[in-house]
């Protein structure tokens, strides 16, 4: 029997039961929803709602049902449509109908509210270490390359010098931006929307900030409206998640590309590649690929969440069940993502010799010739166009400027002197580099500080 069945003349048709349930996945949510309804009821007990030893046998219920859940011992019924009430008929099997003064004071709609914002808290707490983690490996990897001469890239054209730390690190930039975001959707997350009832409150004397102490909450939803059709929270989880896996794809493709034998920066180690089921020669990098195909999946979960709840009207509506499984899986898919991504990046083998190698050639050092002959008085438009004749020269006689004699030098513009060959050494446009945020190393071992120091902050 349902426990909502009195207004209802017949039973409802079993493919309603199966359509209308949600156990079937958010049976997940069995330890908040059970955390949260023993926050209630204590609190119905101080209150005198109930009676306190009430109270008591429905906690002591309560803990025993989820100490069995967790040992495999309860299997949920589909019947009973949800969490909730899936947990509320176990609880009446158990202890009788004590259990069902549980429910004063509250509905499922500010139940569900509940559990969601308590998951997301505790899955953002999780998601939060795991990429503090990646973030670690990033600067460890980081101070072993300050040295480590690359190409920089625009249009995945080499374009300047700079050190394999230097790059690694604007990845870490990227992700203390996630690791701020999640922080700031976890103080979001943090209002209690319990004993807003089923969008009107109720008329029993609850104590809602006792509540929301109990829990871990930092405030009490102020409108009870809202509390129960507010899913903002789930929204900007999933903003996050998918911006974090944008991120992550971004790495993962030139992993892809520095792992290649056109390029070989990287060999990835064999846990973290596969083989080829034709080619006996291939190390494929498909790992990387799946974390950039996932970042896709991610983002669907954000456009199925936001289309669902672009068009409902207040308060509480039957569509908002769709929020679980759009959670449910950016949460996973991340959770699946940061720890195998960050032991493919701890493992990796860095080709310091190819690096090297690509940035001495493509002219990476063009702009500090150019940078050279403004140092001598030109203006830089001249000294652009003088530079750019030279690298046609270069191009034409199949050289480089660090070979190019001093008399093809002065035959393009009697300025240059011998002193140009320093000025345009790698380890020279690397280091003269040193304006903060720059790729020197002087610079980015200030950078590592700085980075040192807010992973220290946030732990």
């Amino acid at each position: 029997m349902k426990l909502w069945g009195g207004r209802f003349a017949k039973e409802t048709d079993a493919l309603t039961d199966h359509f209308n349930s949600s156990i079937s996945f958010d049976a997940r949510l069995y330890k908040q929803d059970i955390l949260g309804s023993i926050a209630h009821v204590m609190m119905l007990g101080k209150q005198n709602i109930i009676k306190e030893e009430e109270a008591v046998t429905i906690k002591e219920g309560l803990l025993s049902l989820l100490q069995d859940i967790e040992e495999g011992y309860v299997e949920f019924n589909v019947k009973a449509e949800d969490i909730h009430m899936n947990i509320e008929t176990l609880l009446i099997h158990r202890i009788g109908d004590v259990a069902k003064k549980m429910h004063t004071g509250r509905s499922r709609n500010d139940q569900v509210a509940l559990d969601m914002r308590l998951y997301v808290m505790e899955e953002i707490l999780a998601i939060k270490d795991m990429l503090h983690h990646l973030m670690s490996v990033i600067t460890d990897l980081a101070n072993e390359h300050t040295e480590t001469i690359m190409p920089g890239y625009t249009h995945l054209q080499r374009a300047q010098p700079i050190t394999f730390a230097h790059h690694l690190m604007a990845y870490f930039e990227m992700f203390k931006r996630d690791y701020r975001k999640l922080k700031f959707t976890y103080e979001m997350t943090s209002s209690l929307p319990l004993g807003s009832g089923a969008l009107a409150t109720t008329t029993y004397p609850l104590d809602r900030q006792a509540v929301a102490d109990a829990l871990g909450f930092k405030e009490v939803c102020a409108n009870s409206i809202d509390g129960v059709s507010d899913r903002d929270f789930c929204i900007d989880l999933l903003s996050n998640l998918s911006t974090m896996m944008m991120h992550l794809s971004r790495f993962s493709e030139e992993i892809i590309l520095w792992s290649s034998h056109e390029f070989h920066f990287i060999e990835l180690d064999d846990a973290y590649s596969t083989g080829s089921s034709i080619m006996p020669q291939k190390k494929n990098p498909d790992i990387a690929e799946l974390v950039r195909g996932k970042c896709g999946r991610v983002y669907g979960d954000l456009i199925g969440l936001l289309s669902t709840m672009k068009s409902l009207p207040l308060a509480y509506n039957k569509d908002m069940q769709e929020d679980k499984e759009r959670t449910f899986d950016a949460i996973d898919t991340i959770k699946m993502c940061l720890p195998i991504f960050t032991a493919m990046l701890q493992t990796m083998t860095v080709c310091k010799e190819a690096m090297y190698k690509a940035a001495s050639g493509g002219f990476t050092n063009a702009t500090d010739a150019a940078d050279y002959l403004v140092k001598k008085g030109l203006a830089f438009r001249d000294a652009h166009e003088v530079i750019g004749k030279l690298v046609l020269h270069c191009v034409t006689h199949s050289t480089d400027l660090e070979n190019l004699s001093l008399e093809a030098y002065k035959a393009i513009h009697p300025i240059f002197e011998e002193d140009i060959y320093e000025a345009i050494r790698l380890t020279t446009c690397v280091n003269e580099r040193c304006v903060k945020g720059g790729p020197s190393k002087e610079a980015v071992l200030d950078h590592l500080k700085a980075a040192h120091a807010f992973l220290d902050q946030s732990k």
